[in-house]
């Protein structure tokens, strides 16, 4: 009966033992604690072997129980210290991430709008009927300006109204879907144009700006300039250290963003078909048959680099600690990116379906690229398509 009893408890102890792996691992602690579990229920049968055939005397084994119990206790202090510290330090950096924008700051006809506004009439008023609008974050502000030219003033939630802002993946979702008529966004990604094909729909693309895909990294590194070869061999996996590019001698830590989104789409297309290197793991989920990880947002290590756009990078997000590179020798500022000087510029698009008969959506799509839509676009901070010496939005 005593022997059931044992081999009933070591069953019971590692069946808590998995359980509690896989909520160590939910949690983000798998990488210390599932190894650890492991090792105390391997040792916790091992001992009671020992104890039930009476291998050890009673009084060896009680210090061997409390010598094991001290290790696991120390071992446990000692990592959450160490961990509390490593999480202290990481938090002294500053993280590039869509979600960390507060969208409000650029809502139409909020007080304090950070929405452009023009200086006469429009020369287009929705009353009825609104187009319903979608988008990039990064392009939130110009298309919240043209819904507060044209639009009737009321309260527009992100997440709830004709003018949404759901991010470039979620967008093109929303289009596919018939959701939404209108969204604001860089050009679809290879799996955005399957999607399309199978839903047996077609975009119609009406090029509203030009915006430029940067590169950058923390403001204390050394290098400024790199050429569009060195980038790729970046990420590529080809160069590994910043002394190879005229830098310190540390490891690169290039980041990337999740699939599908608009950067990362630009991204792809920058690689041009070169086999592009596994980015860093922002975290781990541990489970009984394999890992899953994604791309991490970037974090302005000394080491890292990353990626946007420019308006996204040196407007919305403005931090000191983060400065982007000249591509050979070209800065990427309004001027190079409307000109096309500087080498990644391109255009970026309000997208809508070529069966989408709503006379509105086809009267604003006209607008935005009239003379007062690109005004709106220019004075937002974008290059705006029509280029004059002047502009203005009369």
């Amino acid at each position: 009966m005593k022997k059931f009893l044992y081999i009933l408890l070591v069953i019971v102890v590692h069946f808590v033992s998995i359980l509690a792996m896989g909520i160590m691992a939910l949690v983000g602690k798998g990488e210390f604690y599932v190894p650890l579990i492991w090792i105390c229920a391997l040792l916790f049968l091992v001992f009671t072997f020992l104890h039930l055939f009476h291998v050890v005397s009673s009084i060896k084994m009680k210090r061997i129980w409390l010598i094991f119990v001290s290790l696991i206790v120390f071992s446990c202090i000692t990592y959450e210290i160490i961990n509390a510290s490593i999480n202290a330090y990481d938090r002294s950096f500053i993280r590039v991430r869509e979600g960390d924008i507060d969208l409000s700051l650029y809502a139409p006809f909020a007080e304090n709008t950070r929405a452009v506004v023009l200086d006469t009439l429009s020369t287009l008023t929705f009353e009825t009927n609104l187009p319903v609008l979608d988008g990039a974050t990064a392009l939130y502000p110009v298309y919240s300006a043209f819904v507060q030219a044209v639009y009737p003033k009321q309260n527009y939630d992100i997440n709830n109204s004709e003018v949404l802002c759901t991010n470039t993946i979620h967008a093109y979702e929303n289009l596919i879907n018939k959701m939404v008529d209108i969204i604001f966004v860089a050009p679809p990604s290879e799996e955005q144009l399957e999607m399309a094909q199978d839903a047996h729909v077609s975009f119609n693309y009406t090029p509203i700006g030009r915006e430029a895909f940067v590169f950058f990294v923390n403001s204390q590194n050394p290098v400024d300039n790199l050429t569009l070869e060195q980038m790729q061999g970046i990420y590529s996996g080809d160069i590994t250290n910043w002394k190879e590019l005229g830098g310190r001698n540390d490891e690169i830590r290039p980041f990337q963003r999740n699939l599908n989104s608009g950067s990362q789409t630009a991204f792809v297309h920058f690689m041009q078909g070169k086999t592009i290197m596994s980015p860093p793991l922002d975290d781990v989920v541990w489970n009984m048959s394999a890992p899953v990880s994604r791309a991490a947002d970037y974090v302005n290590y000394g080491n890292s680099i990353g990626y946007s756009f420019r308006f996204y990078v040196s407007e919305m997000i403005n931090n000191e600690k983060v400065k982007m590179l000249k591509i050979n020798g070209i800065y990427p500022d309004l001027e190079t990116t409307g000109n096309g000087t500087y080498p990644l510029s391109s255009s970026f698009y309000a997208i809508s379906l070529t069966d989408n008969d709503k006379p509105n959506v086809t009267k604003f799509l006209e607008w935005i690229v009239s003379r007062q839509g690109q005004y709106l676009v220019s004075k937002t901070g974008y290059s705006p398509i029509i280029q004059t010496e002047k502009f203005n939005n009369n």
